[in-house]
């Protein structure tokens, strides 16, 4: 990520392809180590493509990614599930807390996409 943090600021810049010693000066700036091996795969990789190529490529990549999002329900669910009589009441306790936190959150008025 270092490296890629490095070229893409020296692109944001004006730098229009950044060398080994640009990102090595903007890291060393920084105070952080290079390891040249990883760099020159690096530089090997990027070289001959525009930042926009990059970012297509690496956006199709994550859309085959499962994002998650399933699994707080289904423990919440389990949970309730197997405690018998005393778990419908402790369940309900568990929304109301749930819904008043949701609740203060919306009163900050901004989310986390707007």
């Amino acid at each position: 990520m270092r490296y890629i943090a490095a070229y893409l600021l020296l692109q944001t810049g004006g730098n229009a392809s950044p060398k080994a010693a640009d990102i090595k000066k903007v890291l060393s700036a920084g105070g952080v180590d290079v390891d040249e091996e990883r760099l020159t795969k690096f530089l090997s990789e990027v070289e001959g493509k525009s930042i926009d190529e990059l970012v297509a490529a690496g956006s199709s990549k994550l859309s085959s990614v499962p994002s998650g999002g399933g699994a707080a329900v289904a423990s919440s669910g389990g949970a309730a599930a197997g405690g018998g009589g005393a778990a419908p009441e402790a369940a309900k306790e568990e929304e109301k807390k749930e819904e008043a936190k949701e609740e203060s959150d919306d009163d900050m008025g901004f989310g986390l996409f707007d």
